[in-house]
């Protein structure tokens, strides 16, 4: 009887998984599943039989693993953090000093944004997941591990009424207790909350980020236009997703912000250039990021803002350093990396995408986009790295 009823409940989800929300944001499907599981208990405690607290565990272990199997299919297909972050482009240095720079900027900007869209349109070809269906789906993960200690508290009540329960039957509460199900809500809303905030950023705002700031000229390419459709996105999410997650959907938000902006910056193409005085440009524009999460207080708290924001507050120093300082502190860093065997030949240092002042590839990125003579001729002279 237990087998079958659990079967046919396997079978009852992979018919019915669906996203149509209810008023309070999370799937009819999970509703219908918590009360068929309800139905189960129901029914096994109202069979005619003295083994109830013996069979009990066995019960539990086949409704965790069919609750867990709807887990697992509702975040089935949904991409990951990685799905989104756009491939890094060749290094290349600076071309410095040619009057007809803008135009090739411009040109190039054109053919770089039909290339980088073609490729975000791949990313996403199932059309059925948008963020509303993402949040629908983050909002019945939260509530299914919500609703487990009901769960627990139901089965414990069942047992007082169960004449043949005794008093060990409730001190063993591992037995009563579901340890799939909750787990793997907690991993479905970590791995659907950076799908979010990783789809927001460099999918769904890469006309903005990766194909619009700081092309061409820095001074008139800012990061207005992404600040207005990160806050528009940022009140969908406010309205849509549970309060209890939040906080963590707009937090990961925040770090894929982050984790574009340092990209535009350290690994944006050849149609990106910084000069020293682009500095105060690009600290002012971190600043009004980090102010729109802030939300003069009623967005995150400070403490988070200056955690997941440290490595860009780390890195932004480099772009007003001098480039001869910067060409000096990159070799130190990269003999102390390798050791006597680069002293011959400085070797190309590997890129890892952890930024850090004190890492070779990072300062390497600095200097590639720096509009600087001085840094464009020690590239082409240690490296012969190209200018497109």
């Amino acid at each position: 009887w237990i087998k079958t009823r659990l079967d046919r409940l396997k079978e009852w989800v992979d018919r019915n998984l669906q996203q149509e929300a209810n008023q309070e944001g999370y799937a009819l499907s999970a509703v219908e599943t918590l009360r068929i599981i309800d139905e189960t208990l129901d029914a096994f405690f109202q069979l005619p039989i003295p083994a109830h607290p013996a069979l009990l565990p066995d019960v539990i272990v086949g409704l965790d693993k069919c609750l867990q199997y709807y887990v697992i299919k509702a975040k089935s297909g949904c991409a990951s953090r990685n799905t989104y972050i756009p491939t890094m482009p060749a290094l290349t240095r600076c071309e410095i000093g040619s009057k007809f720079q803008g135009v090739w900027k411009k040109k190039e900007k054109s053919q770089n944004t039909q290339k980088r869209n073609s490729q975000a349109a791949t990313m996403n070809g199932d059309k059925s997941f948008g963020i509303p269906q993402l949040c629908v789906r983050i909002n019945t993960l939260h509530h299914i591990r919500s609703e487990m200690d009901v769960l627990e508290k139901r089965i414990v009540t069942h047992l007082r009424n169960c004449e043949s329960a005794h008093l060990e039957d409730f001190s063993n509460g591992l037995s009563k207790r579901f340890e799939l199900t909750p787990a793997a809500c907690v991993e479905g809303v970590q791995q659907l909350s950076e799908a979010v905030a990783y789809k927001i950023v460099f999918h769904d705002l890469s006309h903005v980020l990766w194909d619009g700031l700081y092309v061409g000229e820095p001074s008139s390419s800012r990061i207005d236009p992404l600040l207005q459709e990160l806050e528009q996105n940022l009140l969908v999410i406010s309205e849509t997703v549970h309060d209890r997650v939040r906080t963590r959907i707009i937090t990961d938000i925040m770090k894929a912000s982050c984790d574009g902006f340092l990209l535009v910056l350290l690994a944006g193409g050849p149609s990106r250039a910084f000069s020293r005085q682009d500095s105060q440009i690009i600290e002012d524009d971190f600043k009004a990021l980090k102010d729109l999460f802030w939300a003069n207080g009623d967005g995150l708290p400070a403490d988070l803002i200056d955690k997941f924001s440290a490595t860009v507050r780390d890195v932004l120093p480099l772009f007003r350093t001098d480039t001869e300082s910067l060409i000096e502190r990159f070799k130190r860093m990269t003999l102390e990396a390798y050791g006597s065997s680069a002293r011959s030949r400085l070797p190309l240092p590997p890129t890892s995408g952890q930024w850090n002042p004190t890492e070779p590839n990072t300062l390497l990125r600095v200097l590639c986009y720096r509009n600087d003579e001085a840094a464009s001729r020690f590239l082409k002279k240690t490296y012969n790295l190209p200018k497109k």
